[in-house]
C-alpha cells in the first residue's frame, strides 16, 4: 500500500456531490457561481451536429453535387436543442456551446481547388441580418437559448467582420467602397496579414476605413423583396445616431453582430480571423457587445443567469500561451487583451504541449502562465477542431488520454464534436479540412462498447470539471510527482472550491490522511469511481478506477 500523508497533500478538496456509475444516490449541494475562466466548452458545426429538421435541408436551390463533406448535411438549431433538452450536454459537464457562424450563407457554391462547396461551415455571409433557413429560424435560436439557460449552459456564436463570402453566380461582388478583392495576404508582417484577403475570391472587408458607404445595392434589393427594408434601416439610423460612428462598413456588421445579443441574449461570441483585423476594431466590438449585454438584461429581467460579462474569445491562428498577453507579427508586437477586447484567446499551443510535455510540467506552465501574465484573463485550450489539420489524436488511437490532459487542464478546454465520440478525422474522399467535418457519429455510440467508454470518461471528468470552477480556473499546487497527485484552489468572492486530483496511479489503493484539513468528517468522495469513503483515524482509503482519483468532501 502507499501511503500519501497531509503534510504532502498541503491543500484538499470541497464540493458539491453526484455518483457518475454507481446506484449509490450523493445529495446535491447548491452550485457554484460559473466562471468563464474555467469554462468547459464543447464546439460544433452547426449543420453538422444532428438533424433536428429534415425540411430545411435544402434552401435556394443549394441543390448541385458537391466534394466529399462539402455540401449541407442537414444539421440545424432544432437539432441542437434536442440534443440539450436530451441532456447530453448536461451529462458531458458542459457549460457553455460555441456554435459556428448561423447567418445567412451565400446561396452559389465556389470551387478554390478543393472541389465544389456550399458554405454549410457559416463563415461565407450574405447576410448579417438574417439566420441562413438551413439552420432553422429565429425563433429556433431563441427556443436553444432559453432551454440551454434553463440549464446553465452559456451560448457562444461565431462573429465574422473580416469578409464576405466568395463571389458566385448567385452572389456578387460588394462594392469596392465594402471591399477589396486584390492584395492577397503574404503573411509576412502586419499589413500584408491585416489589409489583405486571406485567399482569392473571398473578398475582404475594409475594416480600417472610416468613410460613410451605403448600403450594397445587393443588400437593398433583398430586404425590400423580403418586406423589411424600412425596418432594417430604421434600427440603423438609430444606432449611429447612438453611437456617432460614421456609417464605415465595420460598424455595420458591428450592428447586426450584437442584435443577436440585444434580441436573443447569447452570452458570447468566438471571433474569427481575429489577427487579419485591425486590433481596435475588436475593441470597439468589445464595447458594443457590452451595451447590448446591457440592454438585454435590462429588456429581459427574468432571463438573466448571473453577473458574468459578456464573453469574447479570439482566433488570433497561432497565438499560443507561451507568449501571455502579444502576438508578434515579426514587425509589430500586439496585445489583444487590453486594451480591452477579448478575456480569453484560442491557445493553438496545447496540442504540442500535450504531446511534448509530461503532466507535471505541463499543467505547472499553464498555472504560471495564467497566474502571472494572463492573470483574470483566460486561455482556450484544444486538441481537435475545424481547420487544424493537424490534431492531437488523428487516427483516435488515445481518445482516454486526450479527455485526461484537455479537461484536467488549466485553462478552459474546448471540446470539438465527436471528440467524446471518437469521430473519424480521417475519411475516405475527403480532402483538406473536410476530413475534420463529417456528420456527428451519433450511431457509433449504440454498436461499439469502446466508445461507449470514451463517452463515460469525458462525462465523469465533464461533470467534476463543471461542479468544480477549480479544476480550469483554480491555483495548481503539485503534492506528489510520483504518483501524479495535485490540488487546484479556487479562492472568489462566492466561491471557495478546493479537489485534489490523481492521475495515471496504480490500481492499489492508496491511503489519504485528511484529519488536519476537514476536522471530525465522516465522508470523502471519489467522483471519478463513484466511491464514498468512510474517514477512519482522519483518514481515508481509495482504489484508484483507471489509474483516476478525483477527490471532493461535504
Amino acid at each position: 500500500m502507499k501511503n500519501i500523508s497531509v503534510i504532502i497533500l498541503a491543500v484538499i478538496l470541497f464540493s458539491c456531490k453526484q455518483n457518475t456509475n454507481q446506484n449509490e444516490i450523493i445529495p446535491d449541494e447548491p452550485e457554484k457561481p460559473f466562471v468563464w475562466q474555467g469554462a468547459n466548452i464543447y464546439f460544433l458545426l452547426t449543420d453538422r451536429f444532428n438533424n433536428g429538421d429534415p425540411s430545411n435541408d435544402i434552401n435556394f436551390e443549394r441543390t448541385r453535387e458537391t466534394a466529399k463533406l462539402r455540401g449541407f448535411e442537414g444539421g440545424d438549431l432544432k437539432g441542437v436543442t434536442q440534443k440539450i433538452k436530451d441532456g447530453y450536454f448536461t451529462d458531458l459537464g458542459i457549460n457553455a456551446i460555441w456554435m459556428t457562424p448561423i447567418v445567412e450563407q451565400i446561396h452559389g457554391a465556389t470551387d478554390e481547388g478543393t472541389g465544389l462547396t456550399y458554405a454549410y461551415h457559416g463563415y461565407w455571409t450574405k447576410d448579417w441580418t438574417a439566420i441562413d433557413p438551413n439552420f432553422g429560424t429565429s425563433d429556433d435560436l431563441q427556443e436553444l437559448v432559453d432551454e440551454a439557460h434553463k440549464r446553465g449552459i452559456r451560448i457562444i456564436l461565431d462573429a465574422v467582420i473580416n469578409h464576405t463570402g466568395p463571389v458566385t453566380d448567385k452572389d456578387p461582388v460588394w462594392p469596392k467602397q465594402w471591399v477589396r478583392t486584390g492584395n492577397q495576404c503574404t503573411y509576412d508582417n502586419y499589413e500584408n496579414t491585416v489589409r489583405c484577403t486571406l485567399v482569392e475570391n473571398l473578398p475582404d472587408i475594409r475594416t480600417e476605413s472610416d468613410n460613410d458607404v451605403d448600403l450594397p445595392p445587393q443588400l437593398v434589393k433583398k430586404w425590400k423583396a423580403e418586406g423589411r427594408y424600412d425596418k432594417e434601416m430604421a434600427e440603423l439610423d438609430a444606432f449611429f445616431d447612438r453611437t456617432g460612428y460614421p456609417r464605415a462598413p465595420r460598424f455595420y456588421i458591428i450592428k447586426w453582430l450584437t442584435d443577436y445579443i440585444k434580441e436573443f441574449g447569447i452570452d458570447g461570441y468566438r471571433a474569427d480571423t481575429v489577427k487579419h483585423t485591425e486590433a481596435y476594431v475588436w475593441q470597439e466590438f468589445r464595447k458594443e457587445c457590452d451595451y447590448a449585454f446591457e440592454q438585454f438584461k435590462i429588456n429581459h429581467p427574468d432571463k438573466i443567469i448571473d453577473d458574468n460579462d459578456f464573453f469574447l474569445v479570439g482566433e488570433v491562428y497561432n497565438y499560443g500561451i507561451s507568449t501571455g498577453q502579444t502576438f508578434d507579427f515579426g514587425d509589430k508586437k500586439v496585445n489583444y487583451f487590453d486594451p480591452p477586447s477579448f478575456q480569453s484567446l484560442i491557445n493553438f499551443e496545447f496540442k504540442w504541449n500535450a504531446k511534448n510535455i509530461d503532466k507535471p510540467k505541463l499543467f505547472h506552465k499553464y498555472d504560471s502562465i495564467l497566474s502571472q501574465e494572463l492573470k483574470t484573463f483566460g486561455t482556450l485550450n484544444y486538441l481537435t477542431s475545424h481547420d487544424d489539420g493537424n490534431p492531437f489524436d488523428a487516427k483516435r488511437e488515445n481518445s482516454f488520454d486526450a479527455a485526461t490532459l484537455l479537461l484536467l487542464s488549466p485553462g478552459q478546454s474546448q471540446i470539438y464534436y465527436g471528440d467524446e465520440t471518437e469521430r473519424p478525422l480521417e475519411v475516405e474522399n475527403a480532402v483538406g479540412d473536410a476530413n475534420l467535418r463529417s456528420f456527428m457519429n451519433w450511431e457509433d455510440l449504440k454498436s461499439t462498447d469502446s466508445i461507449q467508454n470514451t463517452l463515460e470518461h469525458y462525462q465523469r471528468l465533464g461533470q467534476f470539471r463543471q461542479k468544480h470552477p477549480s479544476v480550469g480556473a483554480g491555483k495548481h499546487q503539485l503534492l506528489s510527482e510520483n504518483p501524479l497527485v495535485f490540488s487546484r484552489q479556487l479562492s472568489l468572492k462566492d466561491i471557495d472550491d478546493k479537489v485534489v486530483i490523481g492521475l495515471d496511479l496504480e490500481s492499489q489503493e492508496i491511503e489519504i490522511d485528511i484529519k488536519d484539513f476537514f476536522g471530525e468528517v465522516n465522508n470523502i468522495y471519489d467522483y471519478y469511481s463513484g466511491q464514498r469513503l468512510k474517514v477512519k483515524d482522519g483518514k481515508v482509503k481509495v482504489t484508484p478506477h483507471k489509474g483516476i482519483i478525483l477527490l471532493e468532501s461535504e
